[in-house]
Formats: C-alpha cells, structure tokens, sequence
C-alpha cells in the first residue's frame, strides 16, 4: 500500500471517532474538542487528495472561527468552578498528547520517506503568499466567501439570543 492511502485510512478512522465522540459526550467542552480533532481530521484527508486550499480553509473557517462561535456557547452555560477547573486540566492533556501524536507521526513519515517537499522561494510565494489567497477568496469563491460571513453572523446573533433568554428567565 501507499503512503497517501494509509494516510487516508488513518485519518478517515480518526474523522469518525472523532465524530462519533462529538455526538455521543454528554459534556460541551469534550464535544467541543472532538469536534476540533475532527476538524483537523478532515483537513488532513483534505490534504491526502491533493486539496490543499480546502484543507488551509478548513482549519481557518472551521476550527478557528466556527470554534471560537462553539466556545462562546459553552461559556454562556456558566458551568460551576469545580467542574471548570477540572475540565480545563484534562482538555490541556488530552489536547497535548493529540498534538504530541501528529507532530510524531509527521515526524516519522517524513524521516522515513522524505515526503515533505518545500518548493523554490519564488514559487512558494505565488502558491501560499497572502495576495494569491487574497485573489482565491475574493475573485474565483466570493460566493462562498459571503455565505460563510452571513452564517458566522445568524450564529453570533443567535448566541446573543439565547444568552438575553437565559439572562430574563
């Protein structure tokens, strides 16, 4: 078998863990962090096949700005300070030893096959540089880029919703 397929089988099994921990935790922080391991997950599939800019704007549409609007839900839950403290430390671990675990598996694959190409200067610049991404984003998915605005927006309104009721109630 080849790499990218082990890649992509690892990953997939990852992405439905991770999904199925996200639905199944009774708990609003650990399905919170599922839900960002499966974010990434899928950015890495992304990534098995040759997807490259939608891997990019999973991680920043998705586990960055979707996750902090998450976040922001479960801050207006106000849990109590025990259970805060308690779920912070083991956030912190279990989110380090998954980090800890992908940077090792990036290692190994890149000391064993030396996968990890860097192209020249010039051309990493036009590939990856904030005007080709700025030209992505506003000319060729400007569509898409406008919807994803106004869903942050219902999502922010909502929140504010919610939180007025359950400050009236």
């Amino acid at each position: 078998m080849e790499l990218q397929l082990i890649s992509f089988i690892i990953l997939g099994i990852i992405a439905i863990a991770s999904a199925l921990s996200t639905v199944l935790n009774r708990h609003p922080i650990y399905s919170a962090m599922s839900l960002i391991l499966h974010f990434f997950a899928l950015a890495g599939i992304y990534l098995t096949l040759q997807s490259q800019f939608i891997a990019v704007l999973q991680i920043l549409v998705y586990a960055g700005a979707i996750m902090v609007l998450v976040v922001f839900v479960i801050m207006l839950l106000n849990l109590n300070e025990e259970e805060k403290r308690k779920l912070i430390v083991q956030s912190r671990h279990s989110f380090g030893i998954i980090i800890v675990a992908i940077f090792a598996i990036m290692l190994v694959v890149y000391l064993t096959t030396g996968v990890f190409h860097y192209p020249n200067e010039g051309d990493f610049s036009t590939m990856f540089g904030a005007k080709a991404l700025g030209d992505l984003l506003f000319k060729q998915h400007l569509a898409a880029f406008e919807v994803v605005g106004i869903l942050l927006l219902a999502a922010i309104i909502g929140a504010m919703v919610m939180a007025k009721k359950k400050l009236i109630d």
